[in-house]
């Protein structure tokens, strides 16, 4: 019977190890099936070795300060030989340790993480993961992040193949340039940046950890919702770190010990000067490269911006956008909410402009009597604002026009009243009343020479508006047109000395036989006057009997060649600037006549270079035969480079309209440079009803332009032309841009002869006698007094005609005050 049993016994176990063999092997087999069956389509990890992956492009000004990124992920890559050994030993401790040890699956990490894993579920926790650095990368390049088996069972194969076919530096730099860190950063070098504004080679021991434990959840470990868990997440990297041998404990404590202090970038108002020149430019680039390139293809973008200048533009702008608002009242409060013990919360729920002048913040009046008013800031604390600070805000009436003066702080706020105010300096809670202008303009400032855009703003805020005045509001540039009517003329064969008769004006107003009479802004007449005389101080009526006298067609012609028309309908009206353009157009016309005559195309670009530095687009491209000469020689000339751009005028004419523009600035309209102390020319322009204001000024080297209007054209009001509204910004911006420019007279070009003349009669004189200036002529037509009494009978002759009947009527003398006349009287239809 024992013997029985035993064998039974065996005969069970061996028909048990036989059923064991076969069930393990069906179940390898199986197993083989499965893995075979999900792994038969699996993506080609080779392309890891064409990795390219998606690099932000980047902006920076001409002074090499980054200005903008431009990414749907935000990358830089970096190799990994330019990768330090702290950053890579951070994320080795935190994310794998043995990874130069394992072939791609750490077995022992898995284990381990299964059995912690029964805990986790038990008590409802996150489960661990143990995935290595390779496994990651199998999964971020090649698979989807679903929790399956399938895909894991991917993942585990795919890993031992990437195992093979590369080394362990090549898959830490895939991984290093790939992972995701929160704040739009993929890979270490953007992380870098974004967080703590370095390059990885910049970053603390502290930061390094950091960035090795945010990549395990982003969310979890955000440094401003998260601090305290982001910090104990990154001190304990810096502790395996120290466990494993890459720092000292006493290096990891201190480290620990630090404070976690992250960065936001791109901000401040350098980065907000700049948004409505970036915005230029990435719509250019993108016309160029298109939408892959710029978001995903890397590139280096240099632009011509100058962000000193960017920084004064900005200011001169809203300075003067400001005090003109000032001037034309109050347009009230933001918003009303009701007061009571929330009144900070409901504060703080006002939607307010983000981008409003430092120092602006937003305040709520908690109550309003006679001599002040009572305010709540958003920390809770109060201020006042005293009656002497509302004295401004008078109510807005319209077409320029404001209420009565303010003998009350209650007259113009009211308990609940959002507003904005600002601190008064050397006072203890003083507050002043601020708005944001309802006006808005645009200013541009460019290198005349070379056509480099310094500096452009398109409006007062581009939060508020992205609609760029500079570059995208046509309007009628006015009198600031007339330069160009004066250059045609000059090559029609007039002088700056060449006499106008300025009296009542009268032309044919087209088929309807209506009539066109222009005024002067004086409305005021002076007789016979010199060219010179007609475009210092703007006058209206010579400059129509002008294009009258020698036709529209070369009016028409240098409009177009000067770029700032593509078109010019020949009629009178746009003699005064009654066409349409753009402040980017017409500065690039000034330029031209800065810089002697030459077409000068604007551009906001430098150089663009692909991901791997070969530069795509150069804006200068000179051919210099002896530039590439490896050695000097004796004999060998300094480089000479040939001028560009077609010349649209002579160098005369266009240094005869400038030397004219100089007096303007000297004696006529554009005075407001004169304080600058230098040698400046400008000209101002206004259009009927003070709807629209400009200035340009300009020296050797340097062109800006101001415009100055609302967005749907309105009335500035009585007076407010070019010469108070849009001057005064070109002269503050000058104040500051002309601190890095030499003083320097405009350059003479070969074939001008300057002859001492009177100013307001044309005649020849001698230097130092009233009203004797030096004149730019072209040799040999430089006037005597015989040539000056045979023109001035010829001129009167000439303009008493009969299809002028006005102009017989008598002319008031010129009396010499310089007022400015340059309110332009376009339309004059009678």
């Amino acid at each position: 019977m024992r013997i029985f049993t035993l064998r039974n016994v065996m005969r069970a176990a061996l028909w048990g190890g036989i059923a064991a063999v076969v069930l393990a092997v069906v179940g390898f087999i199986a197993v083989a099936i499965y893995v075979v069956r999900v792994t038969d389509d699996l993506p080609d990890y080779q392309q890891l070795a064409e990795y390219e992956p998606a690099i932000m492009s980047r902006v920076h000004a001409g002074d090499g300060l980054l200005i903008a990124e431009y990414a749907r992920e935000h990358r830089v890559f970096v190799p990994i030989d330019n990768i330090p050994q702290n950053v890579v030993h951070a994320f080795i401790s935190a994310e794998d340790k043995s990874f130069y040890d394992h072939g791609g699956l750490d077995f022992r990490g898995i284990l381990r993480a299964m059995m912690a894993n029964v805990g986790h579920v038990m008590r409802g926790e996150n489960l661990e993961g143990a995935s290595t650095i390779t496994q990651q990368v199998a999964k971020n390049f090649l698979l989807s992040s679903e929790q399956r088996l399938e895909r894991k069972v991917q993942e585990m194969v795919l890993t031992r193949r990437i195992e093979r076919a590369f080394t362990k530096d090549q898959i830490l730099e895939l991984y290093l340039n790939e992972i995701y860190f929160g704040r739009r950063s993929y890979g270490i070098a953007a992380a870098a940046l974004n967080y703590f504004g370095k390059s990885i080679d910049e970053l603390s021991i502290e930061e390094t950890a950091y960035l090795a434990a945010v990549v395990n959840g982003p969310a979890l470990f955000h440094p401003e919702r998260h601090p305290e868990a982001a910090v104990n997440r990154r001190n304990w990297v810096l502790s395996r770190m120290a466990a494993n041998g890459y720092i000292s404990e006493e290096e990891a404590s201190e480290a620990a010990a630090r404070p976690m202090t992250t960065v936001d970038r791109l901000s401040g108002a350098t980065y907000t000067a700049a948004e409505y020149f970036v915005e230029n430019v990435r719509r250019e680039v993108f016309s160029m490269y298109g939408d892959d390139e710029l978001y995903n293809g890397g590139l280096s973008i240099r632009t011509t911006l100058d962000t000193t200048l960017q920084l004064a533009a900005r200011r001169a702008l809203r300075n003067g956008l400001e005090v003109y608002d000032r001037r034309h009242g109050y347009h009230g409060a933001l918003a009303q909410i009701e007061l009571g013990d929330d009144w900070v919360e409901r504060l703080a729920a006002v939607d307010i402009p983000r981008d409003m002048d430092e120092g602006w913040i937003p305040a709520l009046v908690l109550e309003s009597g006679d001599r002040e008013a009572r305010i709540g800031l958003l920390n809770g604390e109060e201020g006042r604002i005293p009656l002497s600070e509302l004295s401004w805000a008078r109510e807005s009436l319209g077409d320029g026009e404001v209420g009565p003066s303010i003998s009350r702080a209650s007259a113009v706020l009211s308990a609940g009243d959002v507003i904005i105010v600002e601190a008064l300096p050397e006072t203890d809670g003083d507050y002043g009343l601020r708005q944001v202008p309802a006006i808005n303009g645009g200013i541009l400032a460019m290198d005349p020479h070379t056509g480099r855009v310094l500096a452009m703003v398109g409006g007062y805020s581009f939060q508020m508006s992205q609609f760029n005045r500079a570059t995208q509001a046509r309007r009628q540039p006015g009198s600031s047109f007339k330069p160009f009517v004066y250059a045609a003329a000059l090559d029609s064969g007039y002088t700056p000395a060449s006499l106008i008769l300025d009296a009542p004006f009268v032309a044919s107003g087209g088929p309807e036989e209506r009539f066109y009479m222009p005024q002067n802004y004086s409305e005021r007449y002076y007789g016979m006057s010199t060219l010179r005389l007609g475009l210092e101080l703007s006058r209206n009526v010579m400059t129509v009997r002008l294009a009258q006298e020698m036709g529209m067609d070369p009016i028409v012609d240098y409009g177009v060649r000067f770029g700032i028309y593509d078109e010019l309908e020949p009629v009178l009206a746009m003699a005064l600037g009654s066409g349409e353009t753009t402040l980017y157009r017409l500065v690039s016309a000034y330029s031209t006549l800065v810089n002697g005559g030459r077409r000068v195309e604007p551009t906001l670009l430098d150089r663009v270079q692909d991901r791997f530095g070969a530069t795509i687009y150069a804006h200068e491209q000179l051919d210099c035969e002896t530039c590439d000469t490896p050695d000097w020689q004796a004999g060998l000339a300094e480089p000479v480079f040939p001028e560009t751009g077609v010349e649209v005028v002579s160098p005369v004419t266009a240094y005869q309209v400038v030397h004219m523009l100089e007096g303007a600035v000297q004696r006529g309209t554009g005075t407001a440079l004169r304080s600058l102390g230098r040698p400046l020319g400008g000209k101002t322009g206004t259009t009927n009803d003070f709807r629209d204001a400009w200035f340009v000024g300009f020296g050797p080297d340097i062109v800006v332009g101001a415009y100055i209007g609302f967005d749907t054209p309105y009335q500035l009001g009585s007076g407010e032309a070019g010469g108070r509204v849009a001057a005064p910004i070109v002269r503050d911006f000058l104040a500051e841009a002309l601190e890095n420019y030499p003083v320097a007279p405009f350059r003479v070009p070969p074939g001008v002869r300057l002859v001492p003349i009177d100013r307001t009669t044309g005649e020849p004189g001698i230097l130092g006698q009233s009203g004797v200036i030096l004149e730019a002529f072209r040799p040999g037509t430089e006037p005597s007094r015989q040539s000056r009494e045979d023109e001035s009978g010829l001129s009167f002759a000439r303009n008493s005609v009969s299809e002028d009947p006005l102009s017989q009527l008598a002319a008031e003398p010129e009396d010499g005050t310089g007022e400015d006349d340059e309110e332009d009287d376009l339309g004059g239809l009678y």
